[in-house]
């Protein structure tokens, strides 16, 4: 019965059962079961067992609770078919015929005390009925009785005075045979037309059996074959018996298997009735299916509660929450909620319908609510538009930054490459390749080792830039701000100490970016700036802790902005600083544009990271652009100019001439200092100039800085050093041979050195 209430959908039903100990019997097993398959009693009434005591009052009552459910279309009947039947009539007065559908026990399935008069009532029922095949040659026995070979019955006499209505001779006076006409003759026979034979035979035929081999077997095993009860059966124990009984199997008088189950229960073979109505105003019962033992065969093409109306009805007391929706049970009810939806990132709790359960990060519900699904990693890919242009730009400097080393390498001994600090130029174009080669890495898909190459490479690549522009601009600084105070030249500024200084700079962010990988090792991460983004990113990224990698290097471009401030004022010979003032004037402004637009795209990873490679490649282009086109154009297109003397302009490297010979003011004295110095300042290496440094020559270029109040004692000292300055001038030894200095380029000359004033005593005539 349960199973065929699963078959029909239903989850909300009532029961009715009779009080007697076969209905509270099958009530409490039905409970249980129903519980198992979560459906639920809605109303559960009991069935005074004799209907002469309950009078139709009961009945209706009945019927008024099972309407007050009347979501619960579906109600089992467990009781006899008196109590049934009246069940009916009072589902008649309340004009609730349509209102409920029946599932009977086989106590009043098929039987026409219940269904004459009450066939719209009934109509719909789907009942059991214990299945029972004949027993064989039992029909042909039964029918070959007669009184007279049967006197081993002591009632059959009164059955053949019932079956023929009449008194038997020789028979007592009974109430039931004392008004019957005539006497029986004997010759009467027992045919199959005026016969009908109970169907559930086999059950009997069969419990005998079961008694009949369980003896066997016990007298087998307790008297070993000896004819008769012995003493050991004597009396035969109960509980003994039973164990026999239930290990008994064999083949019935019906041709079927006969066994008990481990509960101790029989087969469990019924056959499914349903009263149907076959035609209009026809009813019958017909046989829709089985049950064997266990499972359940429904023909559910045969079955119609209403005529026309194949489909089962509802029977369930709240219908089952769409998908993405959970249950709110109503306050003492089981079977009944009301279903509320889960929000947009919630899907219904896999275990408890009750609840919604959001979807943990970098998942989103699918569609239907049902299960939550992984959002698309998504990074920059290195074939999207942005990646590929930020790499096509990157590769075109990349190409440039080559030819540029090309050329210097090619014009490595020339006075422009030289005076431009080889050492630390070649530096810089290191530098500025691996700020282009950082966008290759950037554009990779972030995983551990990626993210520490960015990690380290980021900071690292500026960092080189930024190291040789500050030795640069230092070295520029302090020469001439030694040149203010002494003759003597300043310290660590040979190509060697300025490599040292670059290097020193450039392994302090070596040590802060190791440090970082310690306290906090590089790794790919999963970000979730939004509940629909899931960014495949480096952490480092994520709290922005970038800004460790890029403290150093801003540090770095503060302090060559500070110096290319304060050196804007050098002379043309040494303008260098000129350029490099408008580079870093430059990277400020790139920098302070990228800073906002880096921090808010964190939701569009493709623009924060084109952003940040394109902001690198445009620092890198500016410092190629500023501190080597003016070289190159020198080198590639005016290469007359690549010569000593066009290191400084005509009025410094000329030392005869009007200029010098005017020293009655300050000013002549001044430009005879300058032009004394940047004679020191084209010497040989010996006097500070392999670094290229025409910037050493300034160490004395403004020495004599606007002394107005000691006017008379510059002009005197103006004479004695221009004085020098022509005696120097005619032979300056250079490397063991003598130059003659002029106008124009500086020529060797092969005559031997010849007395002349000392350097020192030069410089120390040079000193004011």
């Amino acid at each position: 019965m349960v199973d065929i209430v699963g078959r029909m959908g239903w989850k909300y039903i009532s029961i009715l059962y009779e009080e007697s100990n076969y209905g509270i019997k099958a009530f409490e097993e039905l409970e249980d079961l129903l519980a198992t398959k979560n459906i639920c009693i809605a109303i559960k009434e009991k069935l005074v067992k004799d209907s002469g005591v309950a009078g139709e009052h009961a009945y209706d009552s009945i019927v008024a609770k099972l309407l007050t459910k009347p979501r619960a279309r579906g109600a089992i009947i467990f009781g006899s078919d008196q109590e049934v039947a009246g069940v009916m009539r009072a589902v008649r007065r309340a004009n609730a015929t349509e209102n409920f559908s029946w599932i009977g026990s086989d106590g009043w399935s098929a039987r026409n005390l219940v269904s004459d008069g009450n066939e719209v009532e009934v109509e719909g029922t789907l009942s059991v009925q214990p299945q029972a095949n004949p027993v064989r040659g039992f029909e042909e026995y039964f029918l070959s009785l007669t009184v007279e070979n049967n006197k081993r019955n002591p009632w059959f006499a009164e059955f053949w005075e019932a079956h023929f209505q009449c008194h038997y001779p020789n028979s007592s006076r009974t109430p039931y045979n004392q008004n019957f006409p005539g006497t029986c003759t004997g010759q009467e026979t027992l045919t199959k037309e005026n016969m009908a034979f109970e169907g559930q035979l086999q059950f009997v035929s069969d419990a005998v059996m079961a008694f009949a081999h369980a003896l066997r077997d016990m007298h087998r095993d307790v008297c070993h074959g000896r004819h008769g009860l012995c003493d050991a059966m004597k009396p035969t124990k109960g509980t003994e018996l039973l164990r026999y009984l239930r290990k008994v199997e064999f083949e019935g008088l019906s041709g079927d298997n006969f066994r008990f189950d481990p509960q101790g229960d029989g087969p469990a073979r019924y056959n499914i009735i349903h009263f149907k109505q076959v035609s209009q105003g026809v009813f019958r019962w017909v046989r829709v299916g089985e049950y064997w033992e266990g499972e359940l065969r429904l023909n559910m093409s045969e079955i119609q509660f209403k005529l026309g109306h194949p489909q089962p009805p509802e029977s369930v007391c709240s219908l089952e929450c769409e998908l993405g929706q959970a249950k709110k049970y109503l306050e003492g009810e089981s079977c009944c909620w009301h279903c509320f939806n889960c929000t947009q990132y919630q899907i219904r709790h896999p275990t408890d319908e009750t609840q919604c359960q959001l979807c943990p990060q970098g998942t989103v519900p699918d569609q239907r609510h049902t299960k939550c699904e992984p959002i698309p990693e998504e990074y920059l890919r290195a074939d999207s538009g942005w990646a590929i242009g930020a790499m096509a730009f990157s590769a075109t400097g990349i190409v440039v930054t080559a030819l540029v080393a090309g050329v210097f390498l090619r014009h490595h001994d020339t006075p422009v490459v030289r005076a431009s600090g080889r050492e630390l130029s070649y530096i810089l174009l290191l530098g500025i390749f691996l700020c282009y080669a950082m966008t290759f890495v950037l554009v990779l898909k972030p995983s551990d080792i990626v993210c520490g190459l960015q990690r380290f490479g980021a900071g690292f690549s500026f960092t080189v830039v930024y190291a040789a522009l500050l030795t640069k601009t230092n070295r520029i600084s302090r020469i001439f701000n030694a040149g203010k105070r002494t003759a003597k030249r300043p310290s660590f500024i040979s190509p060697r100490s300025q490599l040292i200084i670059c290097s020193g700079l450039t392994g302090f962010q070596v040590l802060i970016n190791a440090v970082w990988m310690v306290v906090s090792p590089p790794s790919a991460v999963h970000h979730y700036p939004t509940r629909d983004d899931n960014l495949l990113v480096c952490s480092s990224s994520v709290n922005a802790s970038y800004m460790i990698s890029f403290s150093y290097p801003i540090v770095l471009i503060v302090i060559c902005t500070l110096y290319a401030v304060l050196t804007r004022k050098i002379p043309e010979a040494f303008n260098e600083s000129k350029y490099i003032g408008f580079t870093m004037y430059t990277t400020c402004v790139i920098w302070l544009a990228f800073v906002p637009i880096y921090f808010s795209t964190a939701n569009n990873i493709a623009i924060r990271i084109t952003s940040m490679s394109v902001t690198i490649s445009m620092s890198a282009t500016v410092t190629v652009a500023c501190l080597f086109t003016p070289k190159l154009y020198i080198i590639l297109v005016r290469p007359e100019r690549n010569v000593r003397q066009s290191m400084m302009p005509v009025r410094y490297s000329a030392v005869r001439g009007p200029r010098h010979q005017s020293i009655s003011g300050p000013t002549g004295v001044t430009s005879s200092v300058v032009g004394a110095g940047n004679l020191l300042g084209v010497l040989p290496p010996n006097h500070g100039m392999e670094s290229g440094s025409h910037s050493d020559a300034g160490h004395s270029t403004n020495a004599a800085n606007n002394h107005s109040s000691t006017s008379k004692q510059l002009t005197t000292r103006g004479t004695q050093t221009l004085n020098c300055v022509n005696n120097a001038e005619k032979h300056v030894t250079i490397n063991n041979t003598t130059h003659t200095m002029g106008n124009g380029p500086v020529s060797n000359n092969s005559q031997p050195n010849s007395p002349t004033k000392s350097a020192d005593q030069c410089k120390s005539d040079l000193t004011l």
